[in-house]
C-alpha cells in the first residue's frame, strides 16, 4: 500500500468538514465526491433561475421532458 500526502488550507480542512488528517482512499473520494454534487446541485439551481426554470412545476417539467424526448425520437 502507498501512501499519499495531500496539502491543503486550514479553511478547505473546516469546509470539507474533514475530522483526520489520516483519510483512506474511499474516505477522500467521498469527501470529494460530495463537494462535486454540491457544486453541481449549486450550478444547476442557478441555470434553472437564470432561464427561468425555477418556477416550473414538477407536471410542466414532466411535459418538457416528453416533449424534449419526442422531438428527439422524430429527428432520428
Amino acid at each position: 500500500m502507498r501512501t499519499l500526502n495531500i496539502s491543503i488550507s486550514d479553511l478547505e480542512y473546516a469546509k470539507f468538514g474533514i475530522k483526520s488528517e489520516n483519510l483512506s482512499f474511499s474516505e477522500f473520494l467521498e469527501i470529494i465526491t460530495r463537494e462535486l454534487i454540491r457544486h453541481n446541485l449549486n450550478k444547476s439551481l442557478e441555470l434553472a433561475e437564470k432561464y427561468g426554470l425555477s418556477e416550473m412545476t414538477m407536471d410542466e417539467i414532466n411535459q418538457e421532458v416528453k416533449a424534449v424526448r419526442s422531438n428527439a425520437k422524430s429527428c432520428n
